[in-house]
């Protein structure tokens, strides 16, 4: 803390504590509202914990459509208070096994022996089209350019029906099925859609 210097210190010296009791007057605030809604974590070894999958990018598709966590996993050991390390699945053996507590939850086995009344949701029927066979393009969503052997070549990303997003493929002109359909198509859809922008 500086203090003033010259002839009268009353004044700063006194605007100094003031702002000095202002500091531990909002450290201390600050600490009892963390430790009122601050719960420490309760984990174990050998509990089952689902971890967020808040840092895992190698799981595919669209972000929203993820879910939030994966597992259960099996907590090895406990490190500290704030990080836990984790057994790994098969899929996931490359991720990293230590986890910030932040980042897990505990896992619940569903018990229907407990909860009879609790009724299950129907896995709905599989929709089939026979016609349709698995490499049907749908339609095509975007084009881009890259370069291949020092020559420019234009792909598309198909969309193949009964598949999601996940199923998408950058494909070449040539390798699209009706491929002449599908890009009149998609040129008369971009045209449309730049002559509403103006």
């Amino acid at each position: 803390m500086t203090w003033p210097i010259g002839p009268n210190l009353a004044p700063g010296w006194i605007a100094a504590t003031i702002k000095e009791e202002g500091q531990a007057r909002g450290c201390d605030n600050n600490k009892q509202r963390w430790d009122k809604m601050h719960m420490e974590p309760e984990f174990k070894e050998q509990d089952q914990v689902l971890v967020s999958t808040l840092n895992f990018n190698i799981i595919e598709g669209p972000r929203k459509m993820r879910d939030l966590f994966l597992g259960p996993f099996t907590i090895i050991k406990l490190i500290g208070k704030n990080a836990v390390e984790v057994k790994p699945t098969e899929e996931f053996s490359r991720k990293h096994a230590f986890v910030p507590v932040s980042l897990i939850k505990p896992y619940f086995q569903r018990e229907e022996d407990k909860f009879p009344s609790r009724k299950k949701s129907p896995t709905p029927p599989e929709i089939v089209e026979v016609e349709d066979s698995p490499g049907t393009v749908k339609r095509i969503i975007k084009a881009r350019k890259i370069r291949l052997n020092g020559k420019d070549k234009r792909q598309y990303l198909v969309r193949f029906k009964n598949q999601t997003a996940d199923h998408d493929k950058w494909l070449a002109e040539d390798a699209i099925p009706d491929g002449n359909l599908h890009l009149r198509r998609f040129r008369a859809s971009r045209i449309a859609e730049q002559s509403h922008k103006l």
